[in-house]
């Protein structure tokens, strides 16, 4: 079970113009990702995947040199299953002898951004490893599923206020769903004209369907309230992230003064933001984000501190094939969880890197029974589409 061989990609798939959106982030022409292969002396291979851009496209030559320049000498030769101790070492860089002596972290300066990201890549990948390994799936090897199949929203909503309501119809016409999110924010300008796009949304729907929103992180404190204001009498499901994530305080402010529970952790890292988010009373459901916030190890000790606060986990799932299926996996074995995303948007490091097909039924998306992550990385689709690292 010792590491043999460390390689990670920069993989760039265009998507064509007729299944192109666009948002806060510009026109989406790409999706990217930053996809790792580990393979143990045994002939094992996990699949891991690292993030540094919210949204589908973003530039990933830094953090792909990270892990194939940096991270993959400190992985050879080391025991795939020791999980925990890779992620310390490389959370805490030349003291991670000392920390473990010592009991608490003593993390090295760049201890989140690309680091984290880098982490959760690998980390995704080892419990992957482990699970096939002994040939079950890594939920069970987290203590369980609570379920064999989850409830399930469908992600993407960018359509004008007189074709809202008919894309989001769609959705569920596709798959069943009982719940839609859409975008607002800059991408609409003033909060009324996103107010204008949800009012359009919810009357076409009804009120049976859930409806969230999603800022990005666009609005300010006041343009959030008065938002939320406009919307007070559409009974969203939730307001994801209102404001910058690092406006904790302001998070909170809103929290306080309006009833749409708020939605946050999408662009945070590490069990430590995600404790300054409930002691700050800033949200109430949790999204990590499994290629960012520091892998499956660490999406799981963010579930807890979920469950401790009263408060509930729904990963950001806006991802390829190996940061979703993880999220699968946290999902299932954690109790404060409650819905997966699943994105409407063209998304081909999802439907196409790998061979297994994802089928939403009934508004359910079922938990993979496979050995580890469940996934079979397609390496001729990875190869069409992967950029060298220079």
């Amino acid at each position: 079970m010792r590491i043999s061989r460390v390689e990670a990609w920069w993989v760039r798939v265009p998507i064509e113009t007729g299944q192109q959106h666009r948002s806060d982030f510009g026109q989406v022409t790409t999706f990217d990702a930053a996809i790792l292969r580990i393979e143990t002396a045994d002939g094992i291979v996990g699949w891991g995947e690292g993030k540094n851009a919210a949204g589908s496209a973003g530039t990933y030559g830094a953090l792909v040199h990270l892990l194939n320049r940096e991270i993959a000498p400190l992985l050879i030769g080391r025991d795939a299953r020791d999980i925990n101790g890779i992620w310390e070492m490389l959370y805490n860089g030349v003291r991670h002898k000392r920390a473990a002596a010592a009991g608490h972290a003593l993390p090295q300066l760049a201890r989140r951004g690309l680091t984290v990201a880098a982490i959760s890549a690998v980390d995704i990948a080892l419990w992957d490893i482990f699970g096939k390994s002994l040939g079950v799936p890594v939920w069970q090897l987290l203590g369980g599923r609570k379920a064999e199949r989850m409830p399930a929203y469908a992600s993407g909503g960018w359509a004008p206020a007189e074709e809202i309501g008919e894309q989001l119809q769609s959705y569920i016409d596709r798959g069943g769903f009982t719940a839609v999110k859409m975008r607002i924010g800059a991408m609409d300008g003033a909060p009324q004209m996103s107010a204008a796009r949800v009012r359009a949304a919810r009357e076409a729907l009804g009120p049976e369907v859930g409806l969230m929103v999603d800022a990005h992180g666009t609005y300010t404190v006041a343009d959030a309230k008065r938002f939320a204001h406009l919307v007070a009498d559409c009974d969203l499901a939730w307001f994801e992230e209102p404001v910058i994530a690092d406006d904790k305080q302001g998070m909170a402010e809103l929290r306080a003064a309006c009833s749409i529970p708020i939605a946050a952790g999408e662009s945070e890292a590490t069990r430590f933001a995600f404790r300054d988010l409930a002691l700050l009373k800033a949200a109430d459901i949790f999204q990590p984000d499994l290629g960012f916030c520091g892998g499956i190890s660490e999406a799981m000790k963010i579930a807890a501190l979920a469950s401790a606060f009263n408060l509930r986990l729904a990963p950001h799932l806006w991802a390829g094939a190996p940061a979703f299926f993880a999220g699968l996996h946290v999902a299932a074995a954690s109790p404060s969880s409650f819905i997966i995303e699943y994105s409407l948007g063209a998304n081909p490091m999802l439907h196409d890197l790998i061979e297994e097909t994802i089928d939403p039924k009934d508004g359910m998306i079922a938990i993979p029974d496979g050995p580890g992550l469940g996934i079979t990385v397609s390496e001729k689709f990875l190869a069409a589409y992967a950029l060298n690292d220079r």
